[in-house]
């Protein structure tokens, strides 16, 4: 930890994706982790992992500026190396990234996707032989006032302490003890904006001091303030007597008629002999109890949360099949496999009403319809709705209650929505179960599974109320994006309805039936403002890309609010929006089309992969390299698995090399490189390897692939193709990216029911068996692929002329 680190660094400029720091400074040879939120400098954490560079991080003077410009930013910084990126969420990403140098801001450009700098490294001047005694007399005072520091904050980390106090190099110690204490980070920065090594001493010594006069005011504070608790727990104790001479002098509080009360309506619920047996018991505490007495609010507040549940409260269900059918159809367009499955449960529940309620489990991508149409399936029932939100629960106390003896114990949420839907038989959406999350305070999915078991639900058991109280008669809806992170268990538990991704015709009539008027409402533009078919589809296509339609929705509010300031303006008294108007509201185009072969090439082939947010396409490349020795090199984030898939095809391609034209010599003098483009984007999963094996025998023999040819399936060693899963989410895929034929596995062909009718109407369906049928299919015929290949080159030519040169300017990669 002491030895000094030397990094050789050429003094000239250099141009760098730039990071605005928000109250953090990062110093030379130290590991630092911190989160990206901002959209410029998480594009510029994305540029520099697609580049291989490195990036400038500097601390920006004020935390509240959101677009920092170069006057807002320190002069000094650091150039540091990123080593690890890990996206959190949409919108935040978690950087780890090590310092390598100190470095000087000379000019910033703010007007590109992310900030970029033009630093000048800048090295901390060592002082001369001359100025060795007066650096050795500042160690020797950092050291005393680290010592002392350290005497009033012994918590600090170990590591930390052997590191300082086992270095004698001024250097290191001006890097790593900024780095590494408390200290705050204006102070920080003026150590990193000292460029003298004895000015960084001289810096630390007197914020070590500054440090050590305000922990020793604090730690006087903290004396003070025990002080004062000691006597307000003699004052308690006072207080207590008080009572207790009170009592003795007949003047206590009677909570005898009280007691009375919660035994009158203790039996007016008619419940168990046991559970009625054990809240009496709790009364009788009560009534002899003191009524300012603490346990007694504790008994208090028990009884009121054990009254308040609807032990015999039930509404009475609305079986009405055409009547829940009209809700349904009006409030959601399409779904008809969910509403069908719908009116099934219904149907059954009205010939035997007796029937256990099943668990439903709604699973599809976000914005699809989930959370929404369970509130229309309580409305058709004529059933109460409460909603409990599961995304990012931990705590299994959180579903189950805590204990009575914990201070602040209270029921957990599913007994909460119990009293708060006032009726022993309401629908009840378990929304985002996916997303629960153990650690060492409990599993939550296990706490759910009693609730959510029809044969063990009619005495759950709430660790605050700890009674028997019947969930059997609640109608529970869960719902999920992802089936697989759904624990066994508990996903054995429910009935699993699938809610697929929305064509491009669904979106523009949900858009037209549902969105547009709930928001023209909204904004108060009805009657005032109307969207054209060709603005709705302009939006749904170029503008929104996605499973759902959230941000459909969110797109056409944006229209929405540009018209309603023209109109309130006065510039006019109407706006009819049309295609053509689109860029001029919201802007060119962002939604481009995925990077596919859409001709017919050589060495490229369209392949179909599913996310947990839909469908998407996965090209795969293949070139060939010839004097090489045989090596088969692999990119583009690709997992074991397809790492594997991509083995297994370079195999087939050996055996089967002189059926396809392509000489077995070459293969052992070549090298090859397959790639998935965005790389940047992980990719796993055996369902590519149909997709490999034709790009690699397409690139080997010259014969071109078919671009409007998407396929999916995975293969054997011996070249058979076998089944994949997410036939309706890739098919989506196919459809959306305007192919005409996708090749799926043969025995596939039964999920093919579960595809939408517009897809099948659009696309060609092949089953293929073996790898031979898929190459037949994919790869064109000699006499095709020459005339293709003119065609293409004929068009290159021509597209030649009109491409304007592009831009030297980096551009940011995909991140996952």
């Amino acid at each position: 930890m002491s030895e000094k680190v030397t990094i050789k660094v050429e003094r000239k400029k250099l141009h760098l994706p730039t990071i605005a720091l928000r109250g953090l400074v990062v110093f030379p040879n130290n590991l630092v982790h911190f989160e990206v939120g901002r959209e410029k400098s998480i594009a510029a954490v994305e540029w520099a992992m697609a580049n291989n560079s490195n990036v400038f991080l500097v601390a920006q003077k004020s935390m509240d500026t959101t677009e920092p410009q170069q006057a807002d930013l320190f002069s000094y910084g650091v150039v540091a190396e990123v080593k690890q990126v890990l996206r959190v969420s949409g919108d935040l990403v978690k950087v780890l990234v090590e310092g390598k140098y100190r470095a000087k801001l000379s000019a910033l450009d703010a007007s590109g996707d992310f900030l970029l700098s033009e630093v000048r490294p800048a090295p901390v001047r060592a002082g001369k032989a001359d100025d060795a005694v007066e650096t050795e007399a500042l160690l020797r005072a950092l050291k005393a006032g680290f010592d002392e520091y350290l005497g009033m904050n012994p918590r600090l980390g170990k590591d930390v302490v052997f590191a300082i106090v086992s270095s004698d190099d001024p250097a290191f110690l001006s890097e790593y003890m900024p780095a590494n204490l408390l200290f705050r980070y204006e102070d920080k920065q003026a150590v990193m904006d000292e460029g003298t090594l004895n000015g960084r001493l001289k810096k630390l010594i007197e914020m070590l001091r500054r440090e050590c006069q305000v922990m020793k005011i604090e730690k006087e504070i903290a004396e003070k303030v025990n002080e004062s608790m000691d006597k307000n727990q003699r004052d308690y104790y006072l207080h207590e007597q008080l009572h207790i001479i009170s009592d003795e002098l007949g003047e206590g509080d009677d909570t005898h008629a009280e007691a009375d009360e919660y035994r009158r309506k203790i039996t007016g619920l008619h419940l168990a002999e046991d559970s009625e047996k054990k809240l009496l018991k709790e009364v009788d505490r009560l009534a002899k109890m003191q009524g300012s007495n603490q346990e007694a609010t504790v008994i208090r507040t028990y009884l009121d949360t054990c009254l308040d549940l609807p032990w015999n409260t039930f509404t009475v269900d609305d079986l009405d099949i055409s009547r829940a059918q009209q809700i349904l159809d009006r409030d959601h367009y399409g779904l008809k496999k969910v509403k069908d499955r719908i009116l099934e449960t219904l149907a059954v529940r009205k010939l035997a009403p007796d029937v256990k309620a099943q668990i439903i489990c709604l699973v599809g991508p976000p914005g699809v319809g989930k959370t929404s149409i369970a509130r229309s399936i309580a409305e058709s029932l004529g059933r109460k709705y409460v909603r409990i939100s599961l995304g990012g629960v931990r705590d299994e106390a959180e579903i189950r209650g805590h204990r009575r003896t914990y201070i602040g114990a209270m029921p957990g949420k599913i007994i909460t929505a119990m009293i708060s839907a006032k009726s022993a038989n309401p629908l009840m959406l378990l929304d985002e179960i996916d997303k629960l999350a153990g650690d060492f305070r409990g599993d939550p999915a296990a706490a759910l599974l009693e609730a959510l078991d029809p044969e063990q639900n009619s005495t759950f058991n709430d660790h605050f109320i700890d009674i028997p109280f019947d969930l059997s008669h609640v109608l529970f809806i869960t719902t999920a994006n992802d089936l697989g992170s759904i624990p066994g268990p508990l996903r054995d538990r429910m009935d699993v309805i699938e809610l697929p991704s929305y064509t491009r015709v669904e979106k523009y009539n949900i858009a037209r039936k549902h969105l547009l008027p709930k928001q023209l409402k909204a904004c108060g533009l009805t009657g005032k403002v109307t969207l054209s078919q060709s603005a709705l589809y302009g939006i749904i296509d170029g503008y929104t890309r996605e499973a759902g339609v959230r941000n459909l929705e969110r797109t056409i509010t944006s229209v929405l609010r540009k018209c309603a300031r023209k109109i309130a303006a006065g510039e006019v008294e109407s706006v009819s929006v049309t295609g053509t108007m689109l860029e001029q509201l919201l802007g060119p185009r962002f939604v481009k089309p995925d990077f596919l072969n859409r001709t017919n090439a050589v060495g490229i082939a369209n392949g179909l992969a599913w996310t947990s947010v839909g469908g998407e396409t996965l090209p795969i490349e293949v070139q060939v390299m010839d004097n090489g020795s045989g090596k088969i090199t692999v990119t583009g984030s690709l997992g074991d698995v397809m790492k594997e898939s991509a083995q297994l095809a370079v195999t087939w391609v050996r055996v089967h090399a002189a059926e396809y034209g392509i000489d077995p010599e070459k293969l052992k003098k070549c090298d090859l490189h397959i790639h998935a483009p965005e790389g940047a984007v992980p990719k796993d999963g055996p369902s590519a390897g149909v997709t490999l094996t034709t790009a690699l025998v397409s690139c080997l023999s010259g014969i071109p692939v078919r671009g409007d040819v998407a396929m999916t399936g995975e293969i054997t060693l011996h070249g058979n193709v076998l089944p994949i899963g997410g036939l309706r989410e890739k098919s989506m895929a196919a459809y959306r990216e305007g192919m005409k034929t996708v090749l799926i596995p043969k025995d596939n062909e039964p999920d093919l029911y579960e595809v939408d009718d517009e897809v099948k109407k659009n696309l060609t369906f092949l089953p293929m068996q073996s790898l031979t049928q898929v190459l037949n299919a994919a790869l064109l015929k000699p006499n095709a692929a020459k005339s293709a290949a003119g065609r293409t080159h004929t068009k290159k030519k021509a597209a030649e002329k009109h491409i304007p040169a592009a831009a030297e300017k980096p551009q940011p990669g995909a991140v996952c």
